[in-house]
């Protein structure tokens, strides 16, 4: 029996490079399918390799080095991945950012990053423009390559070299850029080639966007270490997920709550259960939508998860056991998981609710920091633990549940939100003195939350809702927009003058709650 799965020696974390793998393939396995769009067009590995290059040259006559950085606002998974992969032959740092972005918050992230230029399609250049800061933008339909590749620029790329930098949400202040290395990008996927136990002939399925960890490492790099085929569809369409899943005759794919909601919302057909796939992976994974998709869907294996773009996946259900709510076990290979007080970050006994705080077993496995902000990567890393925010609890048997979210972030369709960012964006009107934005139960199974914010407004101000919703969506992506707010003639707040927010979530859509009934 040969002792290493892999095609390419990853029990190594040495080899944990994204630029490695991507050549041994191509050399290995050169003619190998290894991605199908389901809009057209197949690649092998050669194919693949190719457009990489192209890329990399395309880079690298912008004058843009090893350790330089470029960012991308692109949809289009057949622009991203060669820039992607381009990026990461030349060692160069690639940062991927949410396409819904606007307004200031796409500004802070611009201005943390500093790229040396930036890859936007031509409908995002004009938002992407706005920001003054003179870096060079590149329209992605307008490039053009020469035919001779150079094979030699090449870099000698580590484990430890920063691959990319992913913005995650803000909670108590700005969203915050990942800083990632290599050996943090390539543990996503080895964590769901091993979790999952994925086999010579599977297939994944996979509609999140690739500006996301789950999309781009958990799923598409694993099929490129692994030799599984990817099947991607650019945008996620509930009415097409069934049709996909049969049609390219999948056995993988991951899935967010929101995504899971919209799919058992589809009518019951005689098809449900004429497919292949025989594993869902999901964070988070409520209880419902777990019991439908093994019973309606005849799914055999649905697999809870935790993790975050900062700390990896470190808890995976086991595919032999339902998930009944929990977040799953450690991935003890790889990481240490604890729950501890929240304030004095001692252990809590099992069954005691506290924070979730995770590190890693192996060097470079982990983020390496925030850019920009090092008094939040600091506090971050407070006792040698990485602090979540998040409240959970393990119980006897070794499992994790999720609680709630200790920071102030919301989590709606799959996004976190920053609720800082949100207050910022009302708190531009001169009419209103004071905003907190939180997340409310949605009313839609598995929809996690909805954006409600409470506003304190200045004595017989003339409420202007939708002006106030339609202001705010210039600054703030579409997943954002708060779907009520509420007036206030006081917040409730503690002795040093901080709004008590779980007051206001408790008390949730009230007689005076206006709602927001454009769709977001």
């Amino acid at each position: 029996m040969n002792s290493n799965p892999y095609p390419i020696d990853l029990k190594n974390p040495k080899n944990w490079v994204i630029s490695k793998i991507i050549s041994f393939q191509c050399k290995k396995n050169p003619d190998f399918e290894i991605i199908e769009f389901t809009n057209g067009q197949k690649w092998t590995y050669k194919k693949m390799y190719s457009l990489a290059l192209k890329n990399s040259n395309y880079i690298n006559e912008l004058e843009i080095k090893k350790e330089d950085s470029i960012m991308v606002m692109i949809d289009c998974p057949k622009k991203f991945i060669p820039l992607w992969l381009g990026a990461a032959l030349l060692g160069v740092k690639f940062i991927a950012i949410n396409t819904s972005l606007r307004g200031n918050t796409l500004a802070h992230q611009i201005k943390l990053a500093n790229p040396k230029v930036i890859f936007t399609d031509i409908k995002y250049r004009s938002e992407v423009s706005r920001i003054k800061k003179k870096i060079k933008i590149v329209n992605i339909n307008q490039l053009k390559f020469k035919k001779k590749i150079n094979e030699k620029l090449i870099a000698e790329n580590k484990y430890y070299d920063v691959s990319c930098i992913m913005f995650t949400s803000g909670t108590s202040g700005p969203s915050k850029g990942v800083i990632m290395p290599n050996g943090h990008c390539v543990l996503f996927a080895i964590g769901t080639i091993e979790n999952y136990k994925l086999k010579k002939n599977d297939k994944f399925y996979i509609n999140l966007p690739l500006f996301h960890a789950n999309g781009l490492f958990m799923q598409l790099l694993a099929c490129i270490i692994n030799k599984n085929k990817a099947i991607i569809r650019e945008r996620f369409s509930a009415s097409n997920w069934l049709k996909d899943i049969i049609k390219y005759k999948v056995t993988h794919t991951n899935m967010l709550g929101a995504i899971a909601a919209f799919v058992v919302s589809q009518k019951p057909t005689k098809f449900d259960k004429k497919h292949n796939l025989k594993l869902i992976g999901s964070a988070p994974l409520p209880k419902e939508p777990e019991k439908i998709f093994r019973k309606r869907f005849g799914v055999k294996h649905v697999v809870p998860l935790y993790g975050m773009t900062e700390i990896n996946i470190p808890l995976y259900g086991k595919i032999s056991e339902k998930g009944n709510g929990t977040c799953g076990k450690v991935y003890k290979k790889y990481f240490e998981v604890e729950i501890w007080d929240p304030e004095t970050d001692e252990k809590m006994n099992n069954g005691i609710i506290g924070e979730i705080v995770v590190r890693p077993k192996v060097p470079f496995a982990f983020m390496q920091g925030y850019i920009g902000m090092p008094k939040e990567s600091f506090n971050s890393y407070r006792n040698f633990w990485f602090h979540t925010g998040d409240a959970g609890i393990r119980t006897k048997s070794g499992h994790f549940i999720f609680v709630d979210r200790i920071k102030d972030c919301i989590r709606r369709r799959g996004e976190n939100i920053s609720s800082y960012e949100v207050e910022q964006a009302f708190l531009k009107f001169p009419e209103i003195i004071e905003a907190a934005a939180f997340g409310i139960p949605a009313k839609d199974l598995g929809m996690e939350e909805e954006v409600m914010v409470a506003l304190l407004v200045i004595e017989n101000t003339n409420l202007k809702y939708k002006k106030w919703i339609d202001d705010v969506r210039k600054n703030l992506p579409s997943f954002s927009i708060p779907k009520y707010i509420r007036i206030m003639k006081d917040f409730p707040k503690t002795s040093t003058g901080k709004i008590q927010k779980h007051i206001l979530k408790k008390e949730g859509i009230t007689s005076d709650t206006w709602e927001n009934n454009i769709r977001n």
